[in-house]
């Protein structure tokens, strides 16, 4: 029997108030070649397309609160989508406002004490490279059993966030820009 495994990894999330009492949330839930090390002991990455089968059957997938307590949304009913792209994992869904689980979240995703997200699966086919200093696992496919907000990540590249299009467009101005600048110095250098 293959045991269940969590693993974050994600791009940014978005998280906005939608026109009614909704509150919608949208981003990266795992992202494709970015490594990791996983307990000291091997080295992990997400090869792409390794969420495709899962989607393709269904698999059943619950969004939680550190892989824990009664779903905020689910791929069963109809209140949480998911598709692979070029990029990774990406989540949609639209939480109810009115639900005290998301009341309880939105003050601390605000403040930034819930500011990651994490995916717990069985991986059903990958492969291992022991060729380097420490082994090196690629997770080809997997059985996707939950996306979580989570408070320690795995990955540390995942990032989950409350905020509304206009402000998180405006935040990643100047990141935006800054990166352009560094990168015309470089050229200029070269």
């Amino acid at each position: 029997m293959s045991t269940l495994e969590v693993r974050t990894l994600s791009d940014s999330i978005e998280i906005r108030a939608d026109e009614g009492d909704g509150i919608k949330v949208s981003g990266y839930a795992a992202v494709f070649g970015q490594e990791t090390r996983i307990g000291g002991a091997f080295t992990e990455v997400i090869a792409a397309g390794a969420f495709r089968n899962a989607l393709d059957r269904g698999d059943d997938v619950v969004f939680l609160v550190n892989h824990v307590g009664l779903p905020l949304a689910r791929t069963r009913s109809g209140t949480l989508t998911l598709r692979e792209d070029e990029h990774g994992l990406f989540i949609e869904t639209t939480l109810d406002g009115s639900d005290p689980d998301v009341r309880a979240l939105v003050p601390k995703m605000k403040r930034g004490d819930l500011d990651k997200m994490s995916f717990a699966f069985v991986p059903t086919q990958q492969t291992w490279d022991d060729s380097g200093d420490m082994p090196k696992r690629t997770i080809e496919d997997v059985s996707l059993h939950d996306v979580s907000i989570v408070t320690t990540p795995a990955y540390e590249g995942t990032e989950i966030g409350l905020r509304s299009l206009e402000a998180f467009r405006a935040e990643q101005a100047p990141k935006t820009q800054a990166l352009r600048r560094m990168r015309m110095r470089r050229r200029l250098m070269d």
